[in-house]
């Protein structure tokens, strides 16, 4: 049984992202927004944007759209916002939409190591902000035209940034991590606890048992 992790009495999480792999992070760690809203916002990277400081900026802006489109929410609710980057170098490779896209993604990381930065803002009732990042390293092992042939097939790599989804079959691709796995799913859960329980977040189970 997973021991719920509550916000402090009268608050409310609200998700800033409709994804559903943040959803069942958090799920996983006790945690379920009360409410999940898109933020919708304009995703362009800048010109000569670091992949760190775009995954950071991603995660401020996506909170702040939606704490600006539900004031009513400013007092009561902690807004969590997240952004996940795949970066070879200083190259941010796209959320890929198209199998073409997919498949330059592949092709960049195959045999080779790259970052997952993950971006977390937190935005407390009252207003205060609280960003956090994260890096990760993958390595891939070389793929051969069938590996991604096969991946491609499958479809798991569609709206995934860099093309591919560790928890699902890409795994099989994966040589060795370095750093939070959670990251590269989409969220870091043990920045995020780290910032929720620092501002009230508690375990609440039925019964405590002290031995």
């Amino acid at each position: 049984m997973t021991v719920p992790l509550l916000p402090p009495r009268r608050r409310q999480l609200v998700l800033a992202s409709a994804s559903p792999r943040r959803v069942q992070l958090l799920a996983q760690a006790g945690m379920t927004p009360h409410h999940i809203i898109a933020a919708n916002i304009d995703e362009a990277i800048r010109k000569g944007e670091r992949p760190s400081a775009y995954a950071l900026r991603m995660a401020r802006e996506k909170a702040d759209a939606v704490r600006k489109r539900h004031p009513e929410l400013e007092h009561s609710a902690f807004i969590l916002a997240a952004d996940t980057v795949v970066a070879c170098g200083v190259r941010v490779l796209p959320k890929a939409e198209t199998r073409a896209e997919a498949d330059h993604c592949l092709t960049m990381l195959s045999g080779r190591q790259h970052r997952v930065f993950g971006g977390l803002c937190v935005i407390l009732p009252g207003g205060k902000v609280q960003t956090r990042l994260q890096q990760s390293k993958v390595s891939f092992r070389r793929l051969s035209v069938w590996d991604k042939q096969a991946y491609l097939d499958g479809g798991e790599w569609q709206g995934k940034a860099g093309g591919y989804a560790i928890q699902g079959q890409a795994g099989l691709f994966i040589r060795q991590i370095s750093g939070s796995y959670s990251n590269i799913v989409g969220l870091d859960i043990h920045l995020v606890a780290g910032v929720l329980m620092a501002a009230g977040f508690y375990f609440a189970p039925e019964k405590i048992t002290v031995s």
